[in-house]
């Protein structure tokens, strides 16, 4: 009987010792995420459960990440940098932190919606629209172009939130299409005609729903969760013309870290986001587009294919002087 009980101690720590190495060893995933934790949470979740690798986020503004990325170097304790825009991808990839994808990974979204040199690849896109007013504002009215906003007919009618990092972007981006003079120019007629500021995305819409303004420049989706509450909102959104520099189309995306201590976790991460389950939550929870073809797009949203058309064509890599637009900003007075 004495053998017995021995024999089954001997088991116990046997298995005890194994199940301490197995918890010393599981995999663990460090990431750095612009995204924020109400909205990514719950697909990381699903990650950890389907996978088994055990994820640690560090969730904070997509700017200042990747300045601590820049800064951290090859110390960084992230594998993946889950960026809000393509900016801060942009500005982690010239500095050559990324590990280059797989083509695998690549190809599974359209060629905009992934750096030219394989380094990013986005995981959503977000589109700049025109949000308006129908009881104030007619169709055939509409402006055609984000310059047409500087015309006197909208004068003290448009809302807009130059603090705003998604503004920033879209301004960052203007830089690159139009030149910095252009987009100055724009800037002060702007102000000049009376553009009202806001701190954000959100009271765009509800300005226009209270009547304080009858256009705004907000992304798309901050509409979408109006309407997702009350379908009689009484607020629209549209596109500028076919091109437009207004219709930017910027996206959330991911990168491998060259420095990562976990690089098959982190891509298995990066496929994971890519897959057919993961895109749908971004469509219809997040009421974001997704990056893949084959995703059924949220009701009001256009196909991605259909969206990508409207768009302005540029590298969006070259959306990484922050700094510059602040400055723009600043010159111009906005801020």
């Amino acid at each position: 009987m004495f053998n017995n009980r021995f024999n089954l101690f001997n088991c116990s720590l046997i298995l005890l010792l194994f199940t301490l190495i197995g918890i010393v060893h599981a995999e663990t995933l460090t990431i750095y995420s612009g995204r924020s934790k109400s909205l990514v949470e719950p697909i990381i979740k699903q990650f950890e459960e389907k996978s088994g690798i055990q994820v640690e986020v560090s969730y904070g503004n997509t700017t200042q990440l990747a300045a601590a990325l820049l800064t951290e170097g090859a110390k960084s304790p992230a594998s993946l940098f889950w960026a809000q825009d393509a900016g801060a991808l942009g500005a982690v990839s010239k500095k050559a932190m990324f590990e280059k994808l797989p083509e695998s990974i690549l190809t599974k979204v359209p060629s905009g919606f992934r750096d030219a040199d394989g380094f990013w690849v986005a995981t959503s896109g977000r589109a700049r629209v025109l949000a308006y007013s129908p009881e104030r504002v007619k169709m055939e009215e509409l402006p055609q172009s984000i310059f047409d906003l500087t015309q006197p007919m909208w004068k003290g009618r448009v809302g807009w939130a130059p603090t705003n990092a998604s503004f920033q972007a879209f301004v960052t981006s203007l830089r690159v299409q139009v030149g910095e003079e252009r987009t100055e120019e724009w800037l002060r007629d702007m102000k000049a005609n009376g553009a009202k500021k806001y701190a954000k995305n959100t009271p765009i819409i509800e300005a226009l729903a209270a009547g304080e303004i009858d256009l705004g420049l907000p992304n798309h989706y901050y509409l979408l969760r109006f309407k997702s509450k009350d379908s009689n909102f009484p607020v629209e959104q549209t596109f500028f013309q076919t091109s437009d520099s207004g219709n930017l189309v910027n996206i959330a995306g991911v990168g491998v870290l060259k420095s990562s201590k976990n690089k098959e976790a982190a891509l298995k991460f990066v496929e994971f986001l890519l897959s057919a389950k993961a895109q749908q939550y971004f469509t219809s929870d997040v009421f974001e587009y997704p990056a893949i073809e084959g995703v059924t797009p949220h009701a009001n949203l256009l196909p991605l294919s259909e969206l990508l058309q409207l768009a302005p064509t540029f590298n969006l890599n070259s959306m990484d002087d922050l700094d510059g637009t602040v400055e723009l900003l600043r010159r111009a007075e906005i801020l």
